[in-house]
């Protein structure tokens, strides 16, 4: 049996045989020249439109965030920029066509890693784009998932989304890739979906072995022939919680929902959230060629709202700009988008963006009956809060929040909390600000492991801040959806917890399995650890 390590990003065990998807196409030969270049420019635009065609009626049979990625890489698919750049290829260069799509292709990869941030993660899109248009144009099999028959571990040096999106939890019983990090795409899609995954496995794919069994909560892999008679998941099943938040001993931690949909919303629901924790807004403005009006936004946000009439529900403001552009904001180009023009900063410069999507929150809560608050991202400073805030309530909003996802907001917590009524930790963020670590580069990974007790201090502080003021502490980061942190968070004074609606129930159990005073000591332990694998493991034994 071989064992190895990487950053586990799903929770939950599963044990089967493996199906290794296969690598990437082969490099296009730039020869022979095409005896009719025209002839062969135009076996590209198809090719590229069977591919978008294909997406999108994949999207069309799932929902939420499998739903959105399938769409935005048919998208890229059917994207003119890249066809006509391949076309032009073919005919001034004398390209064949596959060799046309994956140097135009390559080029778009490129200047999207160069911007680094969110617009690098895009790159693999591109390049998952790219291999199936050529494909199509070479009549053979596009590189990804095989077809799957039985229930297996599935493992690959990478997943693009479009491959991830709508895989089946009943025939993959678990995900190990190469590379990625823990908040790629795969990973929180996995998530999304319920299915153990477990990234940044080096060599895992130079190993010989026919089963695995994958722990997507200590981050380790298996490989074994034994592993195949162990085909069954390792899955617990929570029916038994009871739908509210609390530990043992009934202190109140609130288990809430992550939604970007009306689908999200409704799975959360039937998953027994108490309410939302964070509503992701940018849907609403993805694919605009100019701002959407305060009736468009309002109808939308009433939709994803109506579900939880009568209960909590936390809006996010929109978090966009340099890192993640929209058509109608020009913001230029950045040398480092992620510390650039993002989230709040933009409001700063448009606040009229800001007011009509106030305007807009408000008047969907009205409809819809849910109890609404709202907070803005990339918040930095207690004078950038007290901005928000008084913009905030002076459009009808009564409770107002913000995000604590840069270092600067987590030192100054108790300063912040003056200014609103509630923060929420983005973990995703802080991890990556914290550790100067890309949170989507795989050689990093570790770094952003939630589980880092540098980043757990950071938590711990904000908790205390919001302990001595009796004013509400979250989590809506990836951390959030893990069963085995969420007693050490609520330990380090978190007093909600918002995730996927997958991990609602199995976060909820494990908070009830052991009082408040218990889930202290496990964060006291946890702090004092060297590192993110010792936190786990103190943990796991302060817990037993």
């Amino acid at each position: 049996m071989s064992r190895m390590t990487g950053v586990g990003v799903s929770s939950g065990r599963a044990a089967g045989p493996i199906v290794r998807v296969a690598d990437p196409l082969p490099e296009p030969a730039a020869t022979p020249a095409p005896a009719d270049p025209a002839a062969e420019a135009a076996r590209i635009r198809p090719a590229a439109d069977a591919v978008s065609e294909g997406l999108f009626q994949r999207a069309a049979k799932v929902g939420g965030d499998a739903k959105a990625v399938l769409e935005t890489t048919a998208a890229m698919a059917m994207d003119p920029a890249l066809t006509s750049q391949a076309e032009q290829l073919v005919a001034t260069r004398s390209l064949p066509a596959s060799r046309a799509v994956f140097e135009a292709a390559n080029g778009f990869a490129d200047a999207l890693r160069a911007a680094g941030g969110y617009m690098a993660e895009r790159a693999r899109d591109v390049h998952d784009v790219r291999d199936r248009i050529i494909a199509s144009i070479e009549g053979i099999t596009p590189p990804g998932v095989p077809e799957i028959t039985e229930p297996s571990v599935l493992i690959a040096r990478d997943l693009a989304p479009a491959d991830t999106a709508d895989l089946d939890p009943e025939l993959v019983l678990a995900l190990v890739t190469e590379e990625g990090g823990p908040t790629s795409h795969t990973a929180i899609l996995a998530r999304a979906l319920g299915i153990p995954a477990v990234v940044a496995v080096r060599g895992v794919l130079d190993a010989a072995a026919s089963g695995a069994t994958v722990d997507g909560d200590e981050g380790t892999v298996e490989l074994s022939e034994a592993a195949v008679a162990a085909r069954a998941a390792e899955r617990t099943e929570h029916a038994d919680w009871d739908g509210v938040g609390r530990t043992a001993d009934d202190a109140p931690v609130k288990v809430l929902a992550n939604v970007g949909s009306a689908t999200d919303s409704t799975a959360a629901v039937e998953a027994g959230a108490q309410g939302v924790g964070l509503f992701r807004t940018e849907f609403c403005y993805l694919g605009a060629d100019e701002e959407p009006d305060v009736a468009t936004q309002r109808a939308a946000y009433a939709e994803v709202l109506a579900p939880f009439a009568g209960k909590p529900v936390v809006v996010r403001t929109l978090d966009a700009g340099a890192d993640k552009p929209l058509a109608f904001l020009d913001m230029g180009v950045e040398p480092n988008p992620a510390l650039g023009v993002r989230g709040l900063r933009v409001a700063f410069d448009r606040p009229d963006l800001l007011d009509t999507q106030i305007e807009a929150i408000a008047g969907a809560a009205q409809d819809s009956g849910a109890e609404v608050s709202v907070m803005a991202p990339m918040v930095a400073t207690a004078d950038e809060a007290a901005w928000f805030a008084e913009r905030a309530r002076a459009g009808g909003i009564d409770r107002v929040g913000v995000m604590i996802e840069v270092p600067a907001a987590a030192l100054s917590a108790a300063e912040i909390l003056q200014a609103v009524d509630f923060v929420s930790i983005g973990t995703n963020d802080l991890a990556q600000y914290v550790f100067a670590a890309d949170r989507m580069a795989g050689a990093l990974a570790g770094l952003n492991d939630p589980w880092q007790p540098a980043l757990l201090r950071l938590i711990g502080m904000v908790g205390e801040a919001g302990r001595l003021v009796d004013k509400s502490v979250g989590v809506c980061g990836e951390a959030a959806s893990d069963p085995h942190l969420a007693g050490v968070l609520a330990g380090l004074g978190v007093t909600s917890l918002s995730m996927n609606a997958p991990a609602v129930r199995a976060v909820g159990a494990a908070l009830a399995q052991h009082p408040l005073d218990t889930f202290r000591k496990a964060a006291r332990a946890a702090l004092e650890a060297p590192s993110a694998a010792a936190a786990r493991h103190t943990t796991k034994t302060t817990l037993a």
